[in-house]
């Protein structure tokens, strides 16, 4: 993208030229979530930070360069060298304001965070970007693995169904999988408005998750979690519920995608036994 675009772009006009260039793709390299500007990237970005620690790009405050002299776009496929030329024939003349209203208008999910869309769009337009906002009345307690789904796959469905807290129920909260980790969740979910909390007394200690080769092993480390765990952590329990009832719509979340194989269901199923819950429970 940066080759064709005579090796330099602009961070904002880079993160939305690759958003279309993805739009028109089966299966993009990136997923974008609704970010201050619009569509961005999370991931994207780490891997244009990367290529600069590497000396294939360089960047300053508002803008990436590639330095060396590689001819990447020899080495693309047919199809996505096409793709990459129509994004330049298509959207080469647009600056980074055009480029930002272009988007808002064809996809004004992405636009629901925005700080620029009320001064760049006319109001009609911007009734636009303010109906896509997600506003869910039900009070909901959902659960949310990451397994299998990039970042900000993730987030698009804690933004879509209006999660106010995301709540990380992982013992050790460490992941080998980009921005999952403690540290860069709490940064991800703060930079989208949504509280970051994490109770590790309700998780399951790292040793207890070896050897699990089929149903049934997963069944028996979750009938002792019910007993050796979830009897003993009514205060966390209570906190939790506490959150749900506060904020409305929380999110626990874990590791792996199929509910059946992880503890967040039994948690949230002894959350929903108490008999002050009277809400509303979904996986997501």
């Amino acid at each position: 993208m940066l080759q064709i675009f005579e090796n330099e772009l602009d961070k904002i006009r880079l993160q939305k030229l690759l958003f279309l260039y993805c739009k028109h793709k089966e299966s993009p390299e990136y997923d974008f979530v609704p970010y201050k500007f619009g569509c961005f990237s999370f991931s994207a970005n780490a891997d244009l930070n990367t290529l600069v620690k590497n000396g294939i790009l360089s960047d300053t405050e508002s803008s990436f360069q590639k330095t060396d002299d590689t001819d990447y776009l020899k080495t693309l496929k047919v199809l996505d060298r096409r793709n990459i030329e129509n994004i330049k024939s298509t959207y080469g003349n647009m600056n980074a304001n055009s480029l930002m209203i272009h988007t808002y208008i064809n996809y004004p999910f992405w636009a629901i965070k925005s700080v620029k869309a009320k001064e760049i769009l006319s109001d009609k337009l911007y009734e636009r970007v303010l109906s896509a906002i997600p506003s869910k009345n039900q009070t909901t307690l959902f659960t949310i693995g990451y397994e299998g789904i990039s970042l900000e796959e993730y987030f698009i469905r804690l933004v879509r169904n209006d999660v106010k807290v995301l709540v990380d129920v992982r013992r050790n909260p460490l992941s080998m999988k980009y921005g999952f980790s403690k540290g860069s969740l709490t940064k991800f979910c703060n930079a989208l408005g949504i509280e970051y909390v994490h109770f590790p007394e309700v998780g399951i200690q790292s040793d207890e998750r070896q050897e699990l080769n089929c149903q049934l092993d997963y069944d028996k480390l979750f009938d002792n979690y019910k007993e050796n765990n979830l009897s003993k952590t009514k205060d966390i329990q209570n906190k939790i519920l506490n959150l749900l009832i506060k904020h409305e719509r929380i999110a626990l979340t874990c590791f792996e995608a199929d509910i059946c194989q992880c503890h967040r269901t039994h948690l949230a199923q002894a959350i929903v036994s108490d008999s002050g819950f009277k809400y509303h429970l979904e996986h997501i």
